[in-house]
């Protein structure tokens, strides 16, 4: 069930490819948002790609990368995961109440910068050690998960702030 587009040598490609739909979702709220139209349920399907991108990295990826001694840039990913997974509960919650247009176009682009933040630093750090370091069974199970994977139902990021 492997995608070909994830072979071994190109999960960095398809976890950064991952990185830049889920942005473009966000940008193209924020630009919809800016000319007066807020239209939630992309930005939910968005924001549930982000956690699915979560669930693969922290149950999937990281963990055999910190085994192969990638602790310190593994937990700050892990953290950096739970500040983005508290921003997107709260945006999630402003966008089905009755938030003000303006403050979710603030807290969609606080949620840019924190990705921003984020990918600049897992992109060249984390994810060539995904075509270097992982076994051909894990290799796998990731470019199968990237292909066709479902997170589960209530699953968490490790770092979230208990709501």
């Amino acid at each position: 069930m492997t995608d070909p587009a994830t072979s071994m040598g190109e999960l960095a490609t398809a976890l950064t490819r991952e990185h830049h739909e889920i942005d473009s979702g966000i940008e193209e709220f924020v630009a919809c948002a800016e000319s007066g139209e807020v239209r939630a349920e992309p930005l939910l399907r968005t924001m549930t790609a982000l956690r699915r991108h979560i669930y693969l990295e922290e149950t999937i990826l990281f963990p055999p990368l910190r085994a192969a001694g990638l602790m310190m840039p593994v937990m700050v990913m892990l953290r950096e995961h739970g500040a983005l997974w508290d921003a997107m509960d709260t945006l999630e919650t402003d966008l089905t109440g009755t938030a003000d247009p303006s403050a979710l176009l603030e807290q969609c682009r606080q949620l840019l910068a924190m990705l921003d933040q984020h990918n600049t630093k897992e992109e060249p750090v984390i994810y060539p050690r995904a075509d270097l370091d992982l076994d051909e069974a894990v290799h796998d199970d990731l470019a199968d998960f990237l292909y066709a994977g479902r997170m589960p139902e209530g699953w968490t990021c490790q770092n979230a702030s208990a709501t």
